[in-house]
């Protein structure tokens, strides 16, 4: 087998019939990520009918260049579009940020200006597009901006967060390169992993799972992208 990622072809011809419905085949087309891949993504991970639906979820890729940022931006827009309760957004890839370009804001002040500054989290933020929807921008960035994701403030602001808004949404820097997703995964309801068709190696998603999971972050989906399949909870022992 080509060691690049062809994971969900096994699923596909291992799974059971009950779950087939849930992995069928849609399409990337360009730069957007798919509107109706969004909100299936949306009812899969958000709107689930349990007592305790994620809320607070980052959003990870295996490797740079996976197209996670876009994704975040089309699940928070999408949240807010089909929802009732606020959104936002939060830049916390340090190492590439590209939100404020993707959703046509600016990015005065932002995360790490309220991990070093006092006052509410919403004065750090801003209104973007949408109505409800807020983006929370990386901020300032200093050659040490990093090392204030595992700092104490960052619980504290996490928390702020989660009673600020209805649903908080994090873009995390690449899992398979920094330790950072996996500091923020433990302060959140969970993470969904960010997958390339034809590129992410099956070792490197693997072995970002096992983390994950040494780690108690709970995995509560993936996205392969330019496949765009979002992969139920109940396959993950194939990871």
């Amino acid at each position: 087998m080509s060691k690049n990622f062809e994971l969900l072809q096994q699923m596909q011809r291992e799974r059971s019939d009950s779950v087939s419905s849930l992995l069928e085949e849609s399409h990337y087309s360009g730069g957007d990520w798919a509107s109706d891949e969004a909100l299936r993504l949306v009812q899969q991970i958000f709107l689930t009918p349990t007592q305790h639906a994620p809320r607070v979820v980052v959003f990870a890729g295996i490797d740079h260049g996976n197209g996670c940022t876009q994704i975040c931006a089309s699940v928070a827009e999408t949240l807010a579009k089909h929802t009732s309760g606020s959104v936002c957004i939060v830049e916390a890839n340090f190492r590439s940020p590209g939100l404020p370009d993707l959703l046509g804001s600016t990015n005065p002040l932002g995360l790490t200006d309220a991990l070093l500054q006092d006052g509410p989290i919403r004065s750090f933020a801003n209104p973007v597009g949408i109505d409800k929807l807020w983006l929370l921008s990386c901020g300032r960035l200093t050659a040490d901006s990093t090392s204030l994701l595992s700092s104490e403030p960052i619980k504290a602001r996490v928390a702020e967060l989660r009673s600020e808004f209805d649903f908080v949404i994090v873009d995390a820097p690449p899992l398979t390169r920094y330790a950072d997703a996996i500091a923020l995964g433990q302060l959140s309801d969970g993470i969904v992993m960010v997958l390339e068709a034809e590129t992410t190696r099956r070792e490197a998603a693997q072995m970002a799972a096992t983390n994950l999971r040494s780690s108690h972050v709970s995995i509560l989906g993936a996205v392969l992208n330019k496949r765009t399949y979002p992969i139920p909870e109940k396959l993950y022992k194939w990871l």
